[in-house]
């Protein structure tokens, strides 16, 4: 999602509720084999690695209904200006527009208010969490609709210094409403970025939506490269090699977003069928390390 990417002002026991914070040479508490994603229906499938990996953090959202996410590794991106892609959303920290559901959701809504503008909300662990490589994934269900722009993405801690694109983004999952069967990943950096990043797509069969159930988004990311995978399955593999004689800027830390832009020049406008509130249900986020 390649905004305006102006900032703003900006060892525990495995706990379900907040992200395992890992000092620069702690050891990690909990140590399983990658080798499955959950399926949209909860059960189990083969994934693309069976490789030992470490849990280095998680959110699960369990929390009360109504409830804030977790102020230790949420913070919010506010207001309004198009965020560099003529969107039309004015991004909040209420309630009405992110809050777990008490059902182990992250609930973030799109919402067309009584006066014609919308607002939704915009999460991210710029400032309490990073990671550098691994395996990072969410399991998400999407909102659908013309004009409706989700996306699981992650940032350059380094904006603030350098700035975007030089940052580097890895945009993990977005969908743009009019393709309500194709999801995209892609990475942008310098030399590669806007609609010159480097993308992967994944497209369900049958004319399905991906709105219709949960999928795990996730990428597998290593120094020199980055897999997308969609429900375990790898969709593409970039590494330096692709970007030519531009920077790879994807070996350094980088933090976490969760968002549902409304409008903008890629995914256009809502119409008269697109339908609101529309809501991103996030089940878990959760980043591993590959050994």
């Amino acid at each position: 999602m390649p905004h305006d990417h102006t900032p703003d002002d900006a060892g525990h026991p495995v706990d379900r509720r907040r992200f395992l914070m890992l000092g620069l040479g702690g050891a990690a508490t909990a140590t399983v084999a990658a080798t499955a994603a959950l399926s949209a229906d909860g059960r189990a499938e083969a994934a693309t690695t069976t490789s030992a990996a470490t849990l280095l953090a998680a959110d699960e959202f369990d929390g009360a209904a109504g409830t804030a996410p977790n102020s230790g590794i949420w913070r919010f991106d506010t207001g309004a200006g198009g965020w560099g892609n003529a969107e039309l959303q004015t991004y909040t920290d209420s309630r009405r527009n992110s809050a777990l559901d008490g059902a182990g959701n992250l609930v973030i809504t799109a919402r067309r208010e009584a006066d014609g503008t919308y607002t939704s909300a915009r999460l991210k662990t710029e400032g309490t969490f990073t990671a550098q490589y691994g395996r990072i994934e969410a399991r998400i269900r999407i909102p659908r609709g013309q004009g409706i722009w989700p996306a699981f993405w992650m940032l350059g801690a380094d904006i603030g210094q350098v700035g975007w694109p030089t940052c580097g983004e890895i945009d993990v999952m977005e969908n743009v409403g009019y393709e309500p069967g194709t999801v995209h990943g892609t990475v942008h950096g310098p030399g590669y970025s806007g609609a010159k990043g480097l993308s992967a797509a994944a497209t369900l069969p049958n004319g399905a939506a991906w709105a219709d159930a949960y999928h795990v988004f996730g990428v597998d990311w290593r120094p020199g490269s980055v897999t997308w995978l969609v429900d375990g399955v790898a969709q593409r593999t970039v590494t330096r090699a692709d970007v030519g004689s531009s920077p790879w800027v994807f070996d350094k830390p980088f933090f976490v977003l969760l968002n549902v832009a409304v409008g903008g020049t890629w995914p256009g406008s809502p119409d008269a069928t697109t339908r609101f509130p529309q809501q991103m249900l996030v089940d878990w986020v959760r980043v591993w390390q590959q050994s």
